[in-house]
């Protein structure tokens, strides 16, 4: 049963009340708005009537009249309640009994008035006529300020925030504004590629075959086909076969599932833009990239200079380009350039960074780049011609065929895009699924899967092609200076939220006596709780059931102790 707090009570016998006055605190109607906050205050005009809707955030009462502020989707106004102006008959119930008794801080009202200038020089409402649209049950988190301008009972605990982004977006004003540039950024990039006649499209995100990338998948069954399924890691396979039915240029933002780790800058759901254009090469893609971003970075800033952290980046073109295997010698010492898999392993395990037996040359070399060098690429920069066991859906390099045409474009020391060349040589692409095969089976569990279809479709030819996959989260955590990908989602995935355990009266007794002590003898215990024998057992058998209370036995009796 849930338990209510003394203001949930109060709201709810006030919603009570409304009721008994004939008012509906949740009404059907539609709400005829015709203004909003920032509207009033852009177009403002003495004595113009509005309407206009919003949550009631603050009010300051005297007496016959008060001033207060809704807010809408937009932001603040200021509304002036006066009790003549609502209630200019006799009957005063609207305004000394509704407005001042039965409303709340966070209920949502609509408003019926003119605009007036108070004397201090603030665009205000006056109320002609009010309509409770939302009782609000619960109050809202809002902090305090003292006259010294310092707030106080903020609601910033991240847990909170991102359970309860409702309640967030409607306290932090600030948090709405990431989500709208979140907007903005990903309307850029759609303007430019719609521009360039590239079809926006979607692809399945239930699949039997997880391809597309290396990272270990979320298995479901689908009960009809009695089939496996896997929630997608990435869109590329079904794009390419896009290409081999004759469309030039295709993206889509994509919602991936990776069944990994979390942390600042993972969500095991995430959101990538993949785009494919046919005839182009990886070195056009970066030429491309680099339009695209500083487009994206004048859009949602003004500017191509950015601040991140305590780092200025500048997203102007053009990027550095920098092949890994000269990365990794740049920032070891160490030329790696055709290194065996024993070689490799024992050169990182050499530079102290963790590796195992299931991981190939392709992982060696990712780990090394990625514990010594990553961190170093704060401005945008293109790392490129990754080694081939690194790629298996990329296309040969043209003058070294140890090494393929793709590129990592690094931003703040974090990868934004991977790009390639596409590989579209069936039976060279059939020989990297097997070797990827080999891995799986060496027991790296993010190795490649073989998608026999798309290999059907590669064998009915694929042209020249070029891809990219821009992770969107983390463009926009650099876009609006956030450092947790948690800021940049509107529901991160979270732990299951522990349930408050409700203990009665006897309880409560036993875990304040054991609270000081957290451990001591079950005899004292028992004599000092006072309890029947009856309401002892039931009190330490739930107690112990619900992981709170335990005995233990030793040689000099028996001792209750509290759990940790």
């Amino acid at each position: 049963m849930q338990q209510l707090s003394e203001q949930e009570i109060v709201r709810r016998e006030k919603l009570a009340k409304l009721r008994e006055l004939g008012i509906n605190p949740y009404p059907a109607p539609l709400y005829p708005v015709d203004a909003t906050s920032k509207s009033i205050k852009n177009d403002f005009e003495e004595g113009k009537k509005v309407v206009v809707s919003g949550r009631l955030m603050s009010r300051r009462i005297q007496g016959k009249a008060s001033f207060a502020e809704i807010q809408d989707s937009e932001g603040r106004i200021q509304v002036y309640f006066n009790r003549d102006e609502i209630c200019p008959e006799d009957d005063k119930t609207q305004y000394n009994e509704v407005y001042k008794k039965l409303l709340d801080i966070g209920d949502i009202i609509g408003i019926e008035g003119s605009l007036f200038t108070t004397q201090v020089g603030e665009k205000t409402v006056m109320v002609k006529a009010f309509t409770l649209l939302s009782k609000a049950l619960r109050p809202l988190p809002l902090p305090k300020v003292d006259a010294e301008g310092n707030a106080y009972d903020e609601f910033n605990d991240p847990e909170l925030r991102y359970r309860q982004r409702y309640v967030d977006l409607v306290v932090n004003p600030k948090v709405k504004e990431t989500f709208i540039k979140r907007t903005k950024i990903t309307n850029s990039i759609r303007e430019f590629y719609n521009e360039r006649g590239y079809l926006e499209v979607e692809t399945p995100i239930l699949q039997p075959i997880p391809g597309g990338a290396a990272a270990r998948p979320f298995l479901t069954h689908h009960n009809a086909l009695n089939i496996p399924l896997y929630l997608r890691i990435a869109n590329e396979l079904y794009l390419k076969r896009l290409i081999v039915g004759g469309f030039d240029g295709v993206y889509e933002f994509s919602k991936d599932f990776r069944n990994e780790g979390m942390d600042r800058t993972h969500n095991p759901e995430f959101t990538v833009m993949e785009l494919y254009v046919a005839y182009k090469d990886y070195n056009w893609m970066m030429d491309t990239t680099e339009q695209l971003l500083e487009k994206i970075a004048l859009d949602a800033n003004g500017s191509t200079k950015i601040t991140v952290g305590d780092n200025e980046i500048e997203f102007k073109a053009p990027y550095a380009r920098v092949p890994i295997l000269e990365a990794i010698k740049i920032h070891t010492g160490i030329d790696v350039s055709g290194m065996g898999e024993e070689e490799l392993r024992e050169t990182a395990k050499n530079l102290g960074i963790d590796v195992d037996d299931t991981m190939g040359v392709g992982k060696l070399i990712d780990e090394i780049f990625g514990e010594k060098c990553e961190h170093h690429y704060v401005q945008p920069t293109f790392i490129t011609d990754y080694p081939k066991e690194m790629s298996p859906l990329t296309k040969e390099h043209r003058d070294n065929p140890a090494l393929t045409e793709r590129f990592e474009l690094m931003v703040n020391g974090k990868e934004l895009a991977n790009a390639y060349s596409e590989l579209n040589d069936p039976i060279d692409q059939r020989e990297r699924f097997e070797e990827q095969l080999r891995l799986s089976e060496k027991g790296d569990d993010e190795a490649m899967f073989i998608d026999q279809d798309f290999l059907r479709a590669l064998e009915y030819g694929m042209p020249p092609t070029s891809g990219i996959g821009i992770g969107i989260d983390r463009l926009v955590m650099l876009m609006t200076n956030n450092s947790s990908i948690q800021e940049v989602l509107f529901f991160p995935q979270m732990r299951p939220e522990k349930k408050q355990v409700e203990l009665t009266d006897e309880e409560k007794v036993i875990m304040e006596l054991l609270k000081p002590e957290e451990e001591m003898p079950l005899a004292a215990l028992k004599q000092k709780a006072g309890l029947s024998g009856k309401k002892w057992d039931k009190s330490t058998k739930n107690l112990s059931k619900l992981g709170l209370f335990s005995v233990e036995k030793r040689e000099d009796g028996l001792f209750a102790k509290k759990a940790n």
